[in-house]
């Protein structure tokens, strides 16, 4: 394609040059092109082997694939994996599928396996390939898939919090524990899903920064409003202890090699203050025609992944985020009083069978003991027949999945609520016969909940 035509296409707002017979010829350096190489190798290693990528691709289709399609390459590959831990590391890995964990020992592994895979394969390549003078081509289509993956993963970050449902509103549960008992990250989720705004804001930069990595002409503005996104969850997901560390620190990366072509220009006119050229996207395609169908295609394909993140965070706010219905009974119920075989039991620290509150809550249920310890529990009632059936998973296991796992009936019992604020309960627990009086406890008087916003503040809310 001629300087003209090209030009023409330039001026017409559509798509950069990027691709002229100059660049097309110059040559490049020796460690350019061995970096290139190695990038190139590493992370499109990464980006078709990492869960989520390619998965981010099916839009629609992903709400219809099974529960654990978007491990589906990575789990090919894991016995390769496995095979690496044990003999590299003497550790035995092993990929966990009802974890929620992004830095697995296993992914770890398969990064260094990708790595050695890079480094071999730059060396094999340089020694092939020597007299080459470049890849702008190349370069041209791994900065389109690259632009594209980044683009997929910055939709999926950003619409889980303008739909805020990656950091929910705190928990029932969560009012009722200590602050020194949550972790780092339970921490991070309690501070940013109070504030739904401030939630919905880091969503939105997220957000837009993906979308505008789909059109060509505005793709070096949202590989930098990506960087410093990610760079924020990045170092949150350090300081925090969050188990997305490598895919955080990736795209972050990957935004970088986005942003390497256009290094010199954004240095000319951010900091020497001289003048630059216009930042242009490297095009693959040489025909006017294939560029402007090029770029149809990348926003059909930007609004397909839209659609399908929009439509996964819509159906998980509706069933078990904040636009979900709540339950029967839902709050937090302070027990006044506790028989066990017809005996009342005395409210003592050390009573072991005497519950000091119950939760009802979207996510399940719970009770706590006297002790203060939360029990989380799998709790069905039945607002129509007035009857709760009391089940307990055992081990350690977060309120959000206790359904996953294989619960055992501990109680039954039919209730009555002779007024909205009051409770009473009567049935069988762990073979006892009890009976509980219980009031609900106004939510409001916990200040998280409680505490409303103010422009005028004479004092700071700290207590």
């Amino acid at each position: 394609m001629s300087a003209v035509s090209t030009e023409s296409v330039d001026r017409a707002g559509v798509i950069g040059t990027g691709d002229t017979a100059d660049a097309r010829d110059a040559r490049w350096n020796l460690l350019t092109r061995i970096a290139f190489r190695f990038c190139f190798t590493y992370f499109v290693l990464f980006c078709v082997v990492f869960p989520q990528f390619l998965f981010a691709y099916t839009g629609l289709l992903g709400q219809k694939l099974p529960e654990n399609a978007i491990l589906w390459p990575f789990s090919a590959l894991a016995p390769v994996f496995e095979w690496v831990g044990r003999h590299v590391f003497d550790a035995d890995v092993a990929l966990n599928l009802n974890s929620h964990s992004g830095d697995q020992g296993i992914i770890w592994v398969f990064l260094f396996t990708i790595l050695v895979i890079a480094v071999a394969t730059t060396g094999v390549w340089t020694a092939l390939d020597r007299h080459r003078p470049n890849h702008s081509r190349l370069n041209a289509w791994f900065l389109l898939f690259l632009r594209l993956a980044l683009g997929g993963q910055m939709l999926s970050f950003g619409m889980s919090k303008v739909i805020p449902t990656q950091m929910p509103e705190p928990s029932l549960m969560s009012l009722l524990t200590p602050y020194g008992n949550f972790t780092p990250m339970a921490v991070l989720w309690t501070q940013v899903g109070s504030s739904p705004v401030y939630e919905i804001l880091l969503g939105s930069a997220e957000l837009v920064g993906g979308l505008l990595l789909f059109l060509p002409r505005t793709a070096t503005l949202g590989a930098m409003l990506s960087l410093v996104s990610m760079a924020q969850v990045f170092i949150l997901n350090m300081t925090f202890d969050v188990p997305v560390k490598i895919l955080a620190g990736h795209l972050m990366l990957i935004s970088l090699v986005l942003l390497a072509p256009q290094a010199g220009r954004l240095a000319n006119v951010l900091v020497l203050q001289r003048s630059s050229e216009p930042a242009t996207q490297p095009e693959p395609f040489r025909s006017r025609r294939v560029r402007l169908v090029a770029v149809g295609v990348q926003v059909a394909l930007g609004l397909w992944m839209l659609l399908g993140v929009t439509l996964d965070s819509m159906k998980f706010w509706n069933e078990g985020g904040g636009g979900a219905p709540k339950p029967a009974l839902y709050g937090i119920w302070t027990v006044s009083e506790f028989s066990q075989d017809g005996l009342p039991l005395p409210p003592l620290t050390t009573d072991q069978n005497r519950w000091q509150r119950v939760v009802f809550d979207i996510g399940g249920m719970a009770y706590q003991k006297m002790d203060g310890t939360l029990v989380p529990i799998v709790g069905a009632v039945d607002s129509q027949a007035h009857t709760i059936t009391v089940s307990q998973v055992a081990g350690d296991t977060l309120p959000g999945l206790i359904a996953k796992a294989q619960p055992t009936q501990i109680g039954s019992f039919t209730f009555v609520q002779p007024v909205p604020d009051r409770l009473r309960l009567d049935g069988q627990l762990n073979g006892h016969h009890v009976t509980l009086s219980m009031e609900q406890v106004d939510l409001n008087s916990f200040p998280l909940r409680g505490t409303g916003f103010k422009w005028v503040q004479d004092d700071p809310h700290f207590s």
